[in-house]
């Protein structure tokens, strides 16, 4: 099938279902912590809009460095485009077989999943950039996380930099309060952040935050994934 046909399916497919295409979407995939919840793996893949190539990142975070651990980023952008049905998954697969010895030496199991202890959908208070809250049932533990976004700059010289300031506070009582993230990065095009999911570790331990950023794209922004850690 050729490249102009399925740009053709698609677009029909778009308006029928009263989607207008604005640059790509990344999915976020949850791929697991180490047994002791100190590493963390994530991955994001799409498809790209301009022509349709399949892509994938993969991701290894030190939770406790709130860093990459080294050679933990890692990306791949498939030759051909996709045919018409596929949602770009194939790229997602294709990175994570090549890398299983990435998980293997940091000690990563796929099924050790994150719990989710919130989900921002559209309108909910992340999106209007409001101090969140959400509870882990398990530890008795209330969270209430801000995200403190900064720019500078416009057009082509638009960068930016975000923190959270996170509350913690405890089923005894007491409280904590903790500065997650690196407002000293600035990104180059990001236009915003918005706190997507909170993950916590099944050891209780390490909380993740999933972070969209919105990215100036060449036919509108495209929407692409980083979290940000922190181990109690």
């Amino acid at each position: 099938m050729n490249l102009k046909r399925v740009f053709s399916i698609i677009t029909v497919l778009l308006l029928a279902g009263g989607v207008l295409w604005a640059g790509d979407s990344a999915s976020f995939v949850d791929l697991g912590f180490s047994a002791d919840g100190g590493i963390y793996m994530f991955a994001q893949y799409g498809v790209r809009s301009s022509n349709l190539r399949p892509w994938a990142d993969l991701f290894v975070v030190d939770v406790e460095k709130n860093d990459f651990v080294r050679g933990g980023r890692i990306s791949y952008i498939h030759d051909n485009p996709i045919s018409a049905g596929q949602d770009g998954s194939g790229a997602l697969h294709y990175i994570v077989m090549k890398n299983s010895s990435l998980a293997e030496r940091h000690g990563v199991k796929f099924p050790n999943q994150g719990m989710p202890l919130y989900i921002s959908l559209e309108g909910d208070p992340a999106y209007r950039g409001d101090t969140i809250s959400f509870r882990d049932f398990s530890s008795g533990t209330l969270y209430r996380a801000s995200l403190l976004e900064t720019m500078t700059g416009t057009g082509e010289n638009l960068r930016s930099s975000f923190y959270i300031y996170l509350e913690c506070i405890y089923s005894d009582g007491g409280e904590k309060t903790f500065r997650v993230g690196t407002p000293e990065i600035q990104r180059h095009l990001i236009s915003s952040y918005r706190i997507k999911q909170a993950l916590i570790s099944p050891d209780g331990k390490s909380l993740i935050f999933v972070i969209e950023m919105k990215r100036t794209g060449i036919s509108g922004p495209d929407i692409r994934y980083m979290v940000e850690a922190i181990r109690f």
